[in-house]
């Protein structure tokens, strides 16, 4: 197949567009490189891979059939869409909308990278897909969350309306290989905090919880979805609940750091609570993570190892 994937030089975007390559297809990336990385994608010149350089929130035009659109553009962590406040709405509603365009004007089928970021901080645990969500729609993180729901909504409104075959998957906390050293997110802040040896910030108390899914069980999880007849949102994630504090000291034992934690307050309208209830993933999909979370940090920190020089 032939499958165009937008924000395809960044984190995720990268590992899909790999996974995609060694399937034996055609990929079209889409970046407009605000928060992604050309290294990233550098490993796949030379394969069935061709890069445009765009923004999504402008028409967009790929010349020839399409099969399948993932729609990955978007910046994904606090830090981004607090420096980035306006174009991450445009590009959850404008670029959506253009994205979802693409699909319909060539018959293919869509998938929306959604976020459990749409429950906010959740009153209902673990997170269930028929939960409305706890979102504060002015807050500063309200720019990513309702960008995020519109999306769905819009895209809900095409698959009902114009009959477009739409997928929305909502993705937890994801970790692995390509993250930015500077990502803002909890994994590799610590890791990178840790291999300097400097003091491991948490913001809070630490005892706020995450989920943490590695970036390969993610794609699995996307592939499945994609390929399935399913059309209302799954979550895909690692129902395996930790807290921030256990992440940290996980992390310093592992990369054999000399780090001390150090506290700071909590940012505005941090969840406290962030775990997925994957049913729906595991009935539906037959999906459910593998990698476990020594193995998947294994790997991360020797990437980050190798990308710092440590």
């Amino acid at each position: 197949m032939r499958i165009v994937i937008t924000g395809a030089a960044g984190f995720i975007g990268s590992h899909l567009s790999e996974r995609l390559l060694d399937l034996g297809h055609s990929v079209v990336g889409i970046d407009n490189l605000i928060t992604g990385d050309l290294a990233n994608i550098a490993h796949l010149t030379g394969r069935d891979f061709v890069f445009i350089r765009h923004n999504v929130t402008n028409y967009i035009n790929v010349e020839g059939p399409v099969d399948r659109v993932f729609h990955w553009a978007s910046p994904a962590s606090p830090i981004d869409y607090l420096e980035w406040p306006i174009p991450t709405l445009k590009v959850g509603a404008l670029g959506t909308h253009n994205a979802l365009g693409l699909a319909k004007a060539k018959g293919a089928r869509f998938m929306l990278a959604s976020t459990s970021e749409v429950y906010g901080d959740p009153l209902e645990h673990p997170q269930k897909e028929t939960y409305w969500g706890n979102v504060n729609p002015i807050g500063p993180r309200g720019v990513y969350d309702e960008a995020k729901r519109f999306a769905e909504a819009i895209t809900m409104a095409y698959h009902r309306y114009h009959g477009l075959d739409a997928k929305i998957v909502r993705i937890f906390n994801t970790y692995g290989p390509r993250m930015r050293i500077r990502d803002g997110r909890a994994v590799p802040n610590f890791i990178a905090q840790a291999l300097r040896d400097e003091d491991v910030t948490i913001f809070g108390s630490g005892r706020q919880t995450r989920s943490f899914c590695y970036v390969s069980d993610l794609v699995g999880g996307l592939l499945a979805l994609m390929d399935s007849d399913v059309n209302e949102p799954v979550n895909i994630g690692n129902p395996h609940e930790m807290s921030i504090e256990e992440m940290a000291r996980l992390i310093i034992r592992m990369t054999g750091s000399k780090s001390q934690i150090v506290f700071q307050p909590l940012p505005v309208d941090d969840p406290q609570v962030r775990q997925p209830d994957i049913t729906k993933a595991r009935t539906l999909l037959g999906w459910e993570p593998k990698v476990t979370l020594e193995e998947g940090l294994t790997s991360t920190i020797e990437y980050f190892r190798t990308k710092m020089g440590t």
